[in-house]
């Protein structure tokens, strides 16, 4: 049986997101949009394409006669401008009209560049999120944010465009291989730590049940995730204030990611972005030396990394000025007032950076 959060933009509902089993429901919802008989376009990867495309496709088919499907080579590196042109001429040579649909089938690099084409295809078109990863599910897919990266730098090339739809369909998560699933966890955690401490205490709690993805744990965590988020962008759906809190772990997390070549997936290096921001957190006394042990540690049992070899802090640093969350000559930092409560600095030192870098940075002998 699904449930459904609704997401207000401007104090008026805006679009629902729907959590279900299975995909069943999801031509009915696209006929509550006012898209029966329009052409769909389905914008997934070569990873998700062979797992759920044809699934999809079935369904769309209950309410449009015209579906095409383009796959885009999975990996962080193809979240690029030159893809989302081969989007365009899928859709130009199939005269994709302003009343036509993008559905995003897939993980994050997929709901943005999806978003990301829908924003800007006709001065912009309709588009659903079916996020098929626990990282989309949860964080990406919800909000409006669209982009793609510029030579390396995440998101620099982008636009708010809210979808009309999120369907999530927690069974895809079984799928997930455990690295993947373990990068989407960093966001929920993420959730926790900046707005909501019941929440972060009952994933401590659930530690061996979400691991095993036990299913009435996943569809809690992911609901309760989404509604620490539903709740942020509401408040700020462009970014102009709170919003920006959801960066937590992201400021350094973005410039180790880029260091690294996207060797590391994204929730790893948010984690190792959030352990070196509770650690300037508690260096700064705003939460307490436990405090900060703890959050470090929480990590590990989720499979999660704390720290991280051959880093040059130095580097890094250089990076977060190239970030797009950059303010001026100044780095918007979140921090950590306490568990559960968040706060935007951007007052942290570049020594305060170094030492924190230091202390993820994993030396042989010394952890």
């Amino acid at each position: 049986m699904s449930s459904i959060l609704t997401v207000n933009y401007e104090n008026k509902p805006c679009y629902d997101i729907v959590f279900d089993t299975s995909f069943e429901g999801l031509s009915s919802k696209i006929e509550e949009l006012g898209k029966k008989g329009r052409k769909i376009a389905i914008i997934t990867d070569t990873n998700v394409a062979p797992l759920y495309a044809d699934e999809i496709k079935n369904e769309l088919k209950k309410v449009s006669d015209t579906i095409i499907l383009h796959a885009i080579q999975a990996g962080e590196e193809n979240k690029n401008l030159d893809s989302i042109y081969k989007i365009y001429k899928d859709l130009i040579e199939n005269h994709f009209d302003r009343h036509d649909l993008i559905v995003a089938l897939g993980g994050g690099v997929v709901g943005d560049m999806a978003g990301f084409t829908a924003a800007t295809y006709l001065r912009g078109i309709s588009f659903v999120q079916i996020p098929t990863t626990l990282l989309a599910q949860t964080d990406s897919s919800i909000g409006g944010k669209t982009g793609v990266d510029y030579e390396g730098y995440k998101n620099m090339v982008g636009a708010f465009h809210m979808p009309s739809l999120v369907y999530i369909n927690i069974s895809t998560l079984k799928t997930l291989d455990g690295r993947q699933y373990a990068s989407g966890f960093a966001e929920v955690m993420k959730h926790g730590l900046i707005k909501d401490q019941k929440f972060y205490e009952w994933l401590l709690d659930n530690i061996y049940e979400i691991n095993d993805k036990e299913d009435d744990v996943v569809l809690e965590m992911v609901e309760r995730s989404c509604a620490v988020k539903k709740a942020v962008v509401e408040k700020d759906p462009t970014e102009k204030g709170d919003r920006a809190l959801l960066n937590f772990g992201h400021t350094l997390g973005h410039a180790i990611e880029k260091a690294k070549n996207f060797e590391l997936a994204h929730g790893e290096c948010v984690a190792l972005g959030a352990v070196a921001a509770a650690f300037i957190s508690w260096k700064k006394e705003m939460i307490s030396m436990d405090e900060y042990y703890e959050i470090r540690d929480m990590f590990v049992p989720f499979n999660l990394p704390i720290s991280v070899e051959d880093l040059d802090p130095d580097e890094i640093i250089k990076l977060t000025k190239s970030d797009k969350k950059a303010d001026s000559d100044k780095i918007r930092f979140i921090l950590l007032k306490s568990i559960g409560k968040a706060v935007i600095s951007t007052d942290v030192t570049e020594d305060e950076m170094k030492a924190a870098l230091n202390e993820i940075i994993y030396i042989e002998n010394n952890d």
